[in-house]
């Protein structure tokens, strides 16, 4: 299918409506976030509102805490002393982050790369929201940005666990947003058709995108519980 232009569709009950047209060509068209078959908005560059409202409340939340680091990053180089508010003990805190050689480590503070990606999360998130039909290279696009966010944001768990040695609470809010804003789009993309996948794999990953999710979570959790070890004690 070529790139559609970026286009209004009218309103949600105008989009129902319009599904209901492809029903013969699209049988579970209008049960397509629950089974992975994607409607004919969906295959046009749209998508439901479930992912247009997640990818704002990523993209708001990531620039917050973007914004709350790199103040505390300018703070630290005014005043070496300075003692981030988010410095709760030796377990938890911003300091020993903005300290290290990983906060830096593309050559610009880390809170930059934040500040200027997570505005894109919300200007896509309203455009979607607003039932706009986004081209295909806009989703390959986003899609490669997401790859390279949750690839980067993994590096960083590892270092955090393994050699820093600490959680700085703010890094957690992009963790926390980053895996569920990866794992949709992955899917929304398989819908449109943006990444190619057999329908077997499609059919996997579409409905069960939350369970995903929250595997991810979990086995995050775990790598901290473990990776850091007896340093928990130092919370108690």
């Amino acid at each position: 299918m070529p790139d559609e232009p970026v286009e209004a569709v009218g309103t949600e009950g105008d989009a129902d409506d319009t599904d209901d047209e492809y029903a013969d060509e699209f049988p579970v068209a209008t049960s397509s976030l629950g089974r992975g078959q994607p409607s004919e908005h969906e295959q046009a560059g749209g998508t439901r509102r479930e992912y247009a409202i997640l990818t704002i409340v990523a993209g708001v939340l990531g620039v917050l805490a973007a914004i709350e680091l790199m103040l505390d990053y300018l703070r630290v180089l005014a005043d070496p002393n300075y003692v981030p508010a988010c410095d709760i003990n030796p377990l938890v805190g911003c300091g020993m982050f903005l300290g290290s050689w990983q906060s830096s480590v593309l050559g610009i503070p880390n809170t930059v790369i934040g500040m200027v990606a997570f505005p894109v999360l919300i200007t896509t998130g309203i455009l979607l929201l607003v039932r706009l039909r986004l081209p295909r290279w806009y989703w390959r696009g986003l899609l490669v940005g997401a790859t390279f966010g949750i690839g980067f944001v993994t590096w960083l768990q590892y270092q955090a666990i393994t050699q820093i040695r600490a959680l700085c609470p703010y890094c957690l809010v992009v963790w926390l947003v980053m895996i569920p804003f990866f794992v949709h789009t992955v899917a929304r993309a398989m819908q449109n058709g943006s990444l190619p996948v057999p329908d077997g794999v499609r059919a996997f990953v579409v409905p069960n995108r939350w369970l995903i999710t929250v595997i991810w979570y979990l086995l995050v959790v775990a790598a901290a519980a473990f990776g850091l070890g007896a340093d928990w004690l130092t919370v108690f």
